[in-house]
């Protein structure tokens, strides 16, 4: 039988060949920033959120270049993935089908976007740039959606902080980017609290996760970045939503690299596992 990556692979080029991508152009204006829910590795067999990732990308102008901070690269000082669009990506991830460590994601060489990124951060801000890091799955596995040809050059920037007005500030200096056409993407899961999950039943939203969900989602739409920033003691779900907070924090940087007062749209919503797939742009 056909992996469903697989099939979704044609579907996707034949909608690309039959109406092609526009690219990003500067009378387009600014591209959005995002914060995506980036699933695991299975995500590429659930042919609906495949559809809806690619939907979602071919929604906006095809971004020049794509900026990514994903919950499983925790580093500091700052530090920014290879530049070689061909590096071997990162399996960071145990017991799946052996086809995804088989996978890649070939792109572009990524040098110009490397030193857009060195120009808007300031000259006491160290930027480690490794020569052999390649993508981990919480880049690699929503772009085979959302761009699968790869065409694309990516990079991906370590988060190095979880507290909420650093990584405000970091995306507040990454925001010009998106006036380059770059598209600057936080990538987490809104809801992540897997030791808690109801393993038995995965079809039941727990409480936890559709009231943590509810909050983020009222406090996105009128714009409340305290609320958002307080969720450690305000957010109702809490600890079991987050047991650790990797997943949520690329928000944060997403709604700094914003317009303010940004205008949140959510491009996707609904459960998987129980866990909330709310995914938003801010332009």
């Amino acid at each position: 039988m056909t992996h469903p990556y697989a099939q979704f692979r044609e579907r996707a080029a034949r909608l690309d060949t039959a109406v092609p991508r526009r690219p990003w152009t500067p009378s387009d204006g600014p591209l959005p920033a995002l914060y995506l829910s980036h699933g695991a590795p299975p995500l590429l067999e659930d042919a609906a959120w495949m559809d809806d990732l690619h939907a979602w990308a071919r929604r906006l102008p095809t971004p020049r270049a794509i900026l990514i901070v994903s919950a499983h690269w925790e580093s500091a000082p700052l530090a920014l993935s290879t530049t070689d669009g061909r590096a071997d990506l990162v399996y960071d991830f145990g017991g799946f089908d052996p086809l995804y460590y088989r996978l890649r994601y070939d792109t572009p060489d990524a040098g110009d976007l490397a030193a857009l990124v060195r120009s808007v951060l300031p000259a006491s801000e160290a930027l480690h740039e490794h020569t052999a890091r390649g993508l981990d799955h919480g880049a690699w596995v929503p772009l085979l959606a959302m761009y699968p040809d790869g065409s694309v050059p990516v990079l991906q920037l370590s988060m190095p902080t979880h507290e909420p007005g650093r990584l405000l500030e970091l995306g507040r200096r990454l925001r010009t980017l998106r006036e380059h056409g770059v598209l600057v993407v936080g990538s987490g899961f809104m809801t992540h609290g897997l030791p808690f999950l109801p393993w038995g039943d995965l079809s039941r939203v727990p409480g936890w996760s559709a009231e943590f969900d509810a909050w983020a989602a009222d406090a996105l739409a009128r714009g409340d970045v305290d609320e958002l920033a307080g969720y450690r003691d305000r957010a109702p779900g809490m600890p079991y939503a987050h047991p650790t907070v990797e997943h949520f924090t690329p928000l944060f940087l997403t709604l700094g690299a914003a317009t303010v007062p940004g205008t949140v749209t959510t491009a996707l919503d609904g459960f998987w596992w129980g866990l909330a797939r709310r995914s938003i742009e801010v332009a």
